[in-house]
């Protein structure tokens, strides 16, 4: 199989030197590679700046994003080409508009004004006390992936923090149905660390349960072989 993974996160320049971005690291991105790559897969790996990645493999090509829009030239190139899509990177919910200081913003009558503004020097002054970012919402990228490809296996994640079990699956077979996707991780950040990384793999007709990244991994790429050969022998019959 051609696999596609995104893994890490984005970052959304303020200016030249400075963005917004998350703490993402892509050890699961990286495992979920290796993991594919040990199985004789082709692997395809979309990773964030900062993001971990595994060393080289003759069935590896690495490719750097930075933005969420460079996360889009790519998979709108890599997606139809690819069988399945483990979505697992954090990406940037907002891209920065414009940054004043505050006393700008307070003579500005109608704030809508600033949003049609840009920053236009590399470095923004950072002589004031107080600035104001204005930000806009990015598109989200899960939702564009089976309309580039309506065959392939897509299985994307969500993260929450503190909630119930229930709402944890509830909300991931809302993204399983609003995406069209075959499976989503469903993960509470407050049951992950550096031994453990609970995880519902939600189904449209299962729930699997991991309690590694590992785990996790091995977890992924055991449904994505499988969802891939059933999916093959019904359109051969």
């Amino acid at each position: 199989m051609h696999i596609l993974i995104t893994s890490g996160g984005t970052t959304e320049k303020i200016d030249q030197v400075r963005g917004i971005t998350n703490f993402a690291t892509g050890t699961l991105g990286k495992l979920l590679a290796e993991q594919f790559l040990a199985a004789n897969h082709t692997v395809i790996l979309l990773a964030g700046l900062t993001a971990v990645v595994p060393d080289s493999h003759p069935k590896l090509t690495i490719i750097r994003i930075s933005d969420v829009t460079s996360l889009i030239s790519s998979i709108t190139k890599w997606i139809p080409l690819s069988d399945v899509c483990i979505h697992t990177m954090a990406v940037s919910d907002y891209t920065p508009v414009y940054m004043t200081d505050l006393d700008t913003v307070k003579q500005t009558p109608d704030l809508t004004d600033l949003l049609t503004k840009h920053n236009l020097e590399h470095k923004i002054s950072s002589q004031q006390d107080y600035q104001v970012l204005f930000l806009k919402k990015t598109p989200k990228v899960i939702a564009m992936i089976k309309p580039l490809n309506p065959a392939i296996i897509l299985i994307g994640f969500k993260l929450m923090v503190d909630v119930s079990t229930e709402q944890l699956i509830q909300t991931a077979r809302q993204s399983l149905m609003a995406n069209k996707a075959d499976y989503i991780l469903a993960n509470d950040l407050t049951t992950i660390s550096e031994t453990q990384h609970l995880g519902l793999l939600v189904g449209q007709h299962d729930i699997l349960e991991a309690q590694t990244k590992q785990d996790i991994a091995a977890l992924i790429v055991s449904k994505s072989e499988e969802t891939y050969d059933n999916y093959h022998d019904r359109r051969n019959r």
